[in-house]
């Protein structure tokens, strides 16, 4: 016998009032999900024709009411966030600013919609308080902003224009609408052309202009000093290292004593060497190697023992931290650290005795741990080597310190094999370089690959780390393991992991994109090799990296996903990265058999650094971008072999093969056809000629502009 209930003749049709009970409860019910219209109707059971559309009608009427709000297109869900909340204003030049409220930024479709007359002259990334407008039919939901809760970002840089009696700052970033007005006696000398950082002071409530001073002059525009340290005023990043703290740093004595000596392992008699970039002056870290009499291998990774000089809540540490790493632009770095502890006191230059945090391990010939200690050294670096030399050696095999370096490569070989079996993933990506003439001026470009030489201080450097890593976070199982600073890795985003599956089954290559870590990374490793080598890799490889999460500082341990460790942290370069220097902190506490820190603190802690890492690598990416657009410069009109890099629906972005240097292709120079977004399949396809721009596809290409203020190229398509 069926379950469902035939309805009887004299079932009756439920009212309008009944379906807005209905409707109001399930929703008052199921709170926190969304809810298509046919999902709605079938969990009330509503069946007839008149019944479905009539609840259609009344989700209209409950949206236009801000009882229920549509979150994704056709899904609604009860607005229990009331119509007043809280979230970060996204400013846009054009007057169509966004603002995500805290509930719905991790999610995707939940930006809403403020007019600038409604933006109460809001700045990009400001936290407000906005009401809901009452919705209108067919319009996307609207907010007005009613207050300023905290100011993201009061500074910006950009170009003086400067008048008689006031001047503009025109913004290289089009997050404004209008200029910044400067009224004369703001302009702290500044002249026109120069490049300069400006706060906002004031932007009343009828101005179209926001009012400014000059904090600083950077140079003049164009210069190469004035357009990296723009590159860093913009991101909000320190491009000069206060002189009191420099002075600080000074007074710290070099000398080692006796004392010290007699409190730590001797490792002075032990052959030591560094292996670093050639243009390198901060060497954090050091690698020993002795054969013990039982045959094994005891290797030291030996760390600058930074936090021995830089004393916690002193006011390099209190910089160090604002700081929270070094900044590596094109062709400068800027240190977290002082230069006389960065590249002095706590660099492991050769020939000096240095002081240092280590990780020993015996390891057999299998590269098997056999045993480990954490221990503070002082050892004496008997050689400097640059890469190229060291990889000259694993070549050649002839060298100063080659039995030792080849006997290194041959473990760290094993250990990387090790790690492979376990599911990590090989992203084995180039690097752009510029040779750069004594102006800063790129004269050609060049590409950086990781050689066995890298490879081998790479593996001992992550394996100190994640030793250093389950020392403090692997307990026994009835113990809880004291608060410490992890890097942390999350699994990929599913979504993704299916774009990416859909995208390289174009190129004839498929991946896992279920089932186990390790089978699932494996599958990720296949791809990489199978491209290897190609014309896509580079963009598949791009492709992928994008589908991974991005790593992170955090007090909460989930594991490092695509190193395949349970316990990861990152211990080895405190020179240039403020979480190694907490890590060498909490160690010493631990160590010492002290209590806890608080996880609350301390997470915030990691979340700074975590923001402090992108902002960095933001700045890095920009002044590759700006040297990119500089070398191409001057070659207005050549034209190049290149292959679609991405796709919007304002045009194709194009990447030349012999430099990778990107640039766009507007969607209006495109006339040859009206062209669409396609978002689900990576393409721009033309309405009347069905022509597809597809991502990966080759092109030939003519530059066409070079724009330095915007780091902008502009291609044109060459038939």
């Amino acid at each position: 016998m069926s379950k469902n209930k035939t309805p009887h003749k004299g079932d009756k049709r439920k009212t309008k009032k009944d379906i807005i009970n209905s409707i109001v409860n399930f929703f008052n019910k199921n709170s926190d999900e969304s809810y298509s219209h046919k999902q709605i109707v079938e969990k009330l059971g509503l069946k007839k024709p008149a019944e479905k559309q009539l609840t259609a009608n009344i989700i209209d009427d409950l949206i236009e009411d801000a009882f229920i709000i549509e979150t994704t297109r056709g899904k609604y869900k009860s607005n229990n966030r009331g119509l007043f909340l809280e979230g970060t204003f996204e400013r846009r030049s054009n007057g169509k600013n966004f603002f995500t409220p805290d509930e719905g930024k991790d999610s995707d479709n939940t930006q809403i919609f403020v007019a600038e007359r409604n933006s109460a002259h809001a700045m990009n990334g400001d936290r407000v308080k906005v009401q809901m407008l009452a919705k209108r039919k067919g319009r996307d939901a609207e907010a007005e902003v009613l207050e300023i809760l905290e100011r993201k970002q009061t500074t910006f840089v950009g170009t003086l224009d400067v008048q008689k009696q006031f001047a503009f700052l025109v913004m290289d970033s089009k997050i404004l609408a209008n200029d910044i007005f400067i009224p004369k006696d703001n302009l702290k000398g500044g002249k026109d052309g120069d490049k300069a950082l400006v706060e906002v002071v004031e932007w009343p409530k009828k101005a179209k202009n926001p009012i400014g001073k000059v904090i600083d002059i950077l140079g003049q525009a164009g210069e190469n000093n004035t357009e990296m340290n723009a590159i860093l005023a913009e991101f909000g990043l320190p491009y000069k290292y206060p002189e009191k703290i420099e002075a600080y740093a000074n007074t710290i004595s070099d000398l080692i004593t006796e004392e010290e000596i007699a409190k730590r392992e001797d490792f002075r008699n032990t052959t030591t060497f560094t292996i670093d970039p050639r243009d390198a002056k901060d060497f954090d870290d050091a690698l020993s190697i002795k054969q013990l009499k039982n045959g094994r291998w005891e290797v030291g990774v030996h760390i600058a023992d930074v936090t021995h000089y830089v004393k916690e809540g002193d006011i390099i540490d209190k910089e160090g931290e604002n700081r929270a790493t070094s900044i590596y632009l094109v062709d400068r770095t800027i240190p977290m650290l002082p230069e006389h502890l960065s590249n002095g006191l706590c660099s492991l230059r050769p020939n000096e005795d240095k002081l240092c945090y280590s990780v020993i391990f015996e390891l057999d010939e299998e590269a098997n741990i056999k045993k480990s200690r954490i221990t503070r050294t002082v050892i004496h670096s008997d050689r400097r080597f640059t890469y190229e030399e060291a990889q000259t050696i694993l070549e050649t095999g002839e060298g100063d310190f080659n039995i030792e370096i080849l006997k290194l490569n041959d473990l760290a070989k094993k250990l990387r094999s090790k790690r492979f079996d376990h599911g990590a993933i090989a992203f084995d990506r180039h690097e752009v370089r510029f040779e750069i003439d004594e102006k800063g001026k790129p004269i050609s470009v060049y590409f950086k690959y990781a050689k066995d030489s890298n490879k081998l201080i790479e593996e001992f450097m992550l394996l100190a780390n994640r030793t250093v890593a389950e020392f403090i976070g692997n307990v026994q199982k009835n113990k809880t393991a004291k608060t410490f600073v992890y890097r942390i890795h999350d699994l990929p985003n599913a979504e993704k992991m299916e774009n990416l599956s859909e995208f390289i089954r174009r190129f004839g290559y498929k991946i896992k994109v279920d089932g186990t870590k390790t089978a699932v990374s494996k599958s990720i490793n296949h791809l990489l090799d199978e491209v290897s080598g190609t014309a896509e890799e580079n963009l598949i490889s791009t492709i992928a990296i994008r589908a991974m999460a991005k790593a992170v500082y955090s007090t909460v341990n989930i594991g490092h996903y695509g190193l395949a460790f349970e316990y990861y942290t990152h211990f080895t370069s405190p020179i240039r990265r403020f979480p190694d220097m907490m890590v060498h902190r909490l160690l010493t506490r631990y160590l010492n058999g002290e209590r806890s820190v608080s996880k609350q603190l301390y997470e915030s802690k990691c979340e700074h650094s975590s923001q402090m890492e992108q902002l960095a690598a933001n700045a890095e990416r920009a002044s590759i971008k700006y040297k990119q657009v500089e070398y191409m410069s001057d070659k207005l009109g050549q034209i190049f072999d290149a292959v679609i890099s991405g796709i919007t629906e304002w045009g194709l972005y194009a990447e030349i093969n012999e430099n990778k240097c990107e640039g766009m292709i507007p969607i209006r120079d495109l006339d040859d056809d009206f062209y669409e977004f396609d978002e689900k399949n990576y393409c721009l396809r033309g309405r009347r000629n069905k022509r597809t721009y597809s991502l990966g596809d080759p092109l030939k290409i003519k530059v066409a502009r070079a724009n330095l203020e915007r780091k902008q190229l502009d291609f044109a398509l060459v038939e």
